[in-house]
């Protein structure tokens, strides 16, 4: 995990080094124009007159941002500091970056932790049926359903869910933005429920619609590959019923694919958020963070979630590697030596 997490922040932080039109660029420009737009009394944007800054200047913006130093200066003072979690501050919203993305985790955690159970809730039972039905007519259509659903962009469906149901063209239903109301703190607490759930409904069905089909088809497939086994068979001709042996004897087994990726599509669900869900349903997440940062050049705020995500991924790929030896005992990950 260590190499690995490292690997990553020396790529990332290497790019970064090339990207033109950096924080220091960005503010030498806004300087720029904030000073024709005083020579010439209005604001005119194609104008290119000499309007520079100073060497002395320049110099100065570059320490207020770091740029400074040496660029290995940098980098060894970034990971230094990434030990402790001490992230640095934005550039732009002048705050530390863990707390800005404390601030932006309930859209992003509302968002993913429904998405992640209704997935599962209807996904997992739905694919156990299709298994135990394998080849029938309700299999037939609920797959062309859910493939239907996994071909529509999210983005196109957020957009019809608002002009039907948002008070486009047809029915005001649904709030156009926001995670609750502007009054929430006022309302009480039945109300507050109510008025979240009002708001939360159309961004969660434009991100669960498309991801039924990966995890029912995985669910299925898994079903079906164990009901083909002996040891199913062997259960059968003693006469078992279908329903002792699919639960009893199968879905252990089944489920181990499943099951050994739950806290990876946990957490990718809380921190992988839809940046484009969350732009068409004014959502201020994660999702938006991470593209405003990139398009503003926060070079703290770029990293410093960067570096959150991926430990926070990592862990989960730990867990599911530990979920396989306790789910499957047989599974062994110790070196064997001859």
């Amino acid at each position: 995990m260590i190499p690995t997490l490292f690997g990553v922040m020396v790529v990332t932080f290497a790019v970064i080094q090339f990207v033109p039109g950096g924080p220091v660029e960005q503010l030498i420009s806004q300087m720029q124009h904030h000073n024709v737009g005083e020579a010439s009394g209005s604001f005119v944007p194609h104008y290119r007159g000499d309007s520079g800054l100073d060497a002395e200047r320049v110099e100065k913006l570059k320490a207020l941002y770091g740029f400074d130093k040496p660029v290995y200066q940098r980098f060894v003072d970034m990971i230094v500091n990434y030990a402790t979690f001490n992230l640095g501050d934005s550039y732009f919203h002048h705050k530390s970056v863990l707390d800005l993305v404390l601030s932006k985790l309930p859209v992003s955690i509302s968002l993913g932790m429904w998405t992640f159970f209704i997935v599962y809730l209807i996904s997992v039972p739905l694919g156990i049926a299709k298994a135990a039905r394998d080849g029938s007519r309700f299999d037939v259509v609920t797959t062309s359903i859910i493939l239907i659903g996994y071909a529509i962009p999210g983005i196109v469906l957020g957009i019809t869910l608002l002009v039907l149901f948002g008070g486009g063209s047809f029915w005001s239903i649904f709030p156009l933005r926001g995670l609750v109301s502007d009054d929430w703190l006022t309302l009480p607490w039945y109300s507050q429920i109510g008025d979240y759930l009002w708001h939360i409904t159309l961004p969660v069905i434009a991100s669960v619609v498309g991801s039924f089909a990966v995890v029912t088809m995985l669910t299925k497939n898994s079903f079906v590959e164990e009901i083909r086994k002996q040891y199913v068979l062997t259960a059968r001709a003693k006469g078992l019923q279908q329903n002792t042996v699919l639960y009893k004897h199968i879905f252990r087994n089944a489920m181990i694919p499943l099951v050994t990726g739950f806290p990876a599509a946990f957490m990718g669900a809380f921190f992988a958020s839809s940046l484009l869900i969350e732009t068409i349903f004014s959502l201020d997440g994660l999702g938006l963070l991470s593209y405003e940062s990139v398009m503003k050049r926060d070079y703290p705020v770029v990293l410093g979630t960067l570096y959150l995500f991926t430990l926070l991924g990592l862990v989960a790929k730990l867990l599911s590697d530990l979920c396989y030896v306790l789910i499957d005992p047989r599974i062994q990950f110790e070196s064997v030596t001859s």
